[in-house]
């Protein structure tokens, strides 16, 4: 018997970085995620495939369970030992977890290229929580840490509003399907930023974050009821302009695509990924395409919605 499951990929419209201070952000969960497929057998091990969305081997291993219970780290590979430290920490939060006596087939399938930032780690966290029957919250603090909406995501099939309050992750849903998604496009800057070394950046550039953060919710709410593509494009505006100050980085419009006739911002850590734009897609496609970026997903094709 395969026991299958699912978790869906993430991105962050609102909220970037001042979330991890309570910062109301409004989260998206995409089309893309990967699932996770597990097979029991008689060996007292744990094989693992992870696969790309091409269904292409790129991480293939196996481990004893003693080498999982004890944390083992002399794994040859910097992922291997991530996987060991993921799987030893769920064992932690359930220990009757991986402890029936039975070994294990384990496959991880992507459905977007690993490249694309849009949460290839959460979506495996989230996976294995549901495998181990914990709370994946628990599990990505005991691990990759950060804010959790990604994890939220994981989770959840429409937008949500995402905030910590006092540390604990607040989610409720968000009515966000804009009469002009016709005119919002993701596009892809053919490099993936690591989440862990921007929130570093954030922590050590930070300023003036409460007076930031009460002028982030009020965006955050105003760009979830947008009734016009003009209001949302001045919301991102001014979304981008504070996030710029408070962070001490350069809006990616100002650095990079001054002469895009639209509006763009960028969404999670700045300066890879994935930006939203907006504009007529045949428009957006030739910009980008003549600046090297081939990339570019229509947010219907991107975003689960109601």
């Amino acid at each position: 018997m395969i026991e299958t499951f699912y978790s869906n990929g993430k991105l962050l419209l609102s909220g970037e970085y001042v979330v991890l201070d309570g910062a109301k952000a409004l989260a998206i969960p995409t089309k893309y995620g990967q699932s996770l497929s597990i097979e029991s057998h008689m060996d007292s091990k744990i094989t693992w495939k992870s696969m790309d969305e091409n269904n292409l081997i790129w991480f293939e291993s196996s481990f004893s369970f003693d080498e999982i219970s004890t944390g083992f780290t002399n794994c040859k590979g910097d992922i291997s030992k991530r996987l060991v430290q993921i799987l030893n920490a769920a064992m932690l939060l359930n220990p009757h977890f991986l402890m029936e006596g039975k070994g294990y087939s384990v496959v991880a399938k992507l459905d977007f290229p690993r490249n694309w930032g849009l949460g290839s780690s959460s979506t495996l966290l989230n996976n294995i929580a549901q495998w181990a029957e914990i709370d994946p919250f628990k599990l990505s603090n005991a691990t990759f840490g950060g804010s959790g909406y990604d994890i939220a995501c994981a989770s959840n099939n429409t937008p949500i509003f995402y905030s910590l309050v006092k540390n604990i992750p607040n989610i409720s849903l968000a009515n966000f399907n804009p009469t002009f998604k016709d005119r919002l496009h993701f596009v892809h800057l053919n490099q993936k930023q690591d989440s862990r070394e921007a929130i570093k950046t954030y922590l050590k550039n930070k300023k003036q974050v409460p007076e930031t953060i009460k002028e982030i919710d009020s965006i955050t709410y105003q760009m979830s009821a947008s009734n016009s593509l003009a209001e949302f494009e001045h919301l991102i505006r001014e979304h981008e302009a504070l996030i710029g100050k408070i962070t001490n980085q350069t809006p990616i419009q100002r650095r990079l695509f001054k002469d895009y006739e639209n509006t763009m911002k960028s969404l999670g850590g700045w300066g890879g990924d994935f930006i939203l734009t907006t504009g007529e897609f045949d428009n957006v496609k030739e910009y980008f395409s003549s600046k090297g970026y081939e990339t570019v997903i229509p947010f219907e094709d991107m975003i689960l919605t109601t």
